[in-house]
């Protein structure tokens, strides 16, 4: 095995990932009712296309691009729209969704499968990776044919595959490269073949030995990391893997770096080879708040609380629903919300496992600046912040911050670092919107 590495900063949270990491991927067929959202990726909603009373097709688009910025949706199911209106949203309060009258799965192709995708040029494999609305699943939920159309003067030399899964309890991209490992390693390829890159490799933490095994027994150039929170952010994975620092405020592109998710990389697989749009995802459902965890493959529009039912149901000892990661995860009120694109998981925690702390004030130790992975102060943003000094917390990098939540963790007083960092940031984008 290669030499193990790592990235500056960054912490060691417990991972719990025993909870899941031995379930294998469970199908769940699709609900009665499944309610898509139109707003799965990062950027502009998708407009819908559909009306009330509509028949549909499965992988039928129901949403158009609206933006380059921004993809189509596609119905997962064969059905009838009821209706379109707001919904709760795991990513934000409330947000457009088509709500459909699920009838069958069956069928319901779209594109041709290309069974040789050299065959056909990078443009017209990013193009149907577009049309297909393939977007990031690690999280993030970028548009991945816009990460494969850097624009003139980029000149991309790096494919990473994040394979790292850092953030604590999910296991579900872990699943997914052991079960999926084809479609995972063919999707790299493609991926690679649209960036016309020739040097590509695969990110995985040590403690996911099987992991990396499988995939360097298929010939798959493989990085072995150190466990580190956050070692799967594209900067940190880019300082392990290749040595090189994005620039505050640019893109990994600006270093001629593209990343790209184990799970984007099996559904743009999916979107090329099979001719299927994007539909279902793999999500970790976990905690001490659920009867039994698992991992578990859903189609979008899927609520959270089917995803739950299906882990058993809570335990009474359940006190916090998270979509996502603890760490970087949104709390959420309900668990009437649909699964998107980028449901990575769902946690249900006890009140061991949130850690609720009181917050106390800063006694100046220096651990979050130490624990940053960016070289921020957050002791020192937080206190322009709590002083609604915005132009002193832009000043000290408040806008670089990426809210990944290891200064909170560390912070011997129960600091809201990351509360504050983001207020700061809100603040400034709002003063120069009023400057503009």
């Amino acid at each position: 095995m290669a030499k193990v590495r790592t990235f500056r900063g960054g912490t060691h949270p417990p991972g719990h990932k025993n909870l899941s990491s031995g379930q294998p991927i469970r199908r769940i067929p699709a609900p009665e009712l499944v309610i898509v959202p139109l707003c799965q990726h990062l950027g502009a909603p998708s407009k819908p296309v559909v009306s009330r009373g509509d028949r549909i097709l499965r992988g039928q688009e129901i949403g158009a691009q609206a933006g380059f910025i921004s993809l189509p949706t596609h119905s997962p199911v064969n059905g009838t729209v009821k209706s379109i209106e707001n919904v709760p949203m795991p990513h934000r309060r409330t947000g457009p969704a088509v709500l459909i009258e699920t009838e069958s799965e069956d069928g319901g192709q779209v594109f041709e499968p290309w069974d040789d995708f050299r065959a056909h040029s990078r443009e017209e494999l990013i193009e149907r990776v577009k049309l297909a609305g393939v977007c990031g699943m690690g999280g993030a939920s970028f548009p991945t044919y816009v990460k494969l159309s850097p624009p003139p003067g980029k000149c991309i030399d790096t494919l990473i595959l994040n394979g790292v899964e850092c953030e604590p309890y999910l296991t579900a991209d872990h699943r997914l490269m052991l079960e999926n490992p084809d479609d995972v390693i063919l999707g790299m390829e493609m991926l690679a073949y649209a960036l016309g890159v020739s040097d590509y490799m695969i990110g995985i933490e040590v403690n996911k030995p099987d992991a990396i095994k499988l995939m360097e027994a298929k010939g798959c150039r493989v990085l072995p990391l150190m466990v580190s929170y956050p070692q799967g952010a594209e900067k940190q994975l880019i300082d392990a893997a290749v040595g090189r620092e994005v620039p505050a405020g640019g893109l990994p592109m600006d270093i001629g770096v593209v990343v790209q998710n184990v799970g984007t990389a099996a559904a743009v697989t999916k979107a090329v080879r099979d001719g299927e749009p994007s539909l279902r995802r793999i999500i970790t459902v976990t905690g001490g708040g659920v009867v039994s965890p698992g991992n578990y493959d859903a189609c979008t529009g899927t609520l959270f609380s089917r995803l739950i039912e299906e882990s058993g149901g809570y335990s009474d000892e359940v006190v916090r629903l998270i979509s996502g990661g603890p760490m970087m995860g949104i709390s959420l009120y309900t668990d009437e919300v649909p699964v998107t694109k980028g449901t990575s998981g769902v946690l249900a925690l006890t009140g061991a496992e949130a850690r609720d702390v009181e917050e106390g004030p800063c006694i100046r130790c220096g651990k979050c600046v130490d624990a940053c992975p960016l070289r921020l102060t957050p002791n020192l943003i937080a206190l322009a912040a709590e002083n609604q000094r915005w132009g002193m917390a832009e000043e000290y990098g408040a806008l670089n911050c990426m809210a990944c939540g290891t200064c909170s963790y560390v912070c011997p007083s129960g600091r809201y670092l990351v509360h504050y960092i983001k207020k700061a940031q809100d603040a400034i984008r709002a003063n120069r919107g009023k400057e503009a």
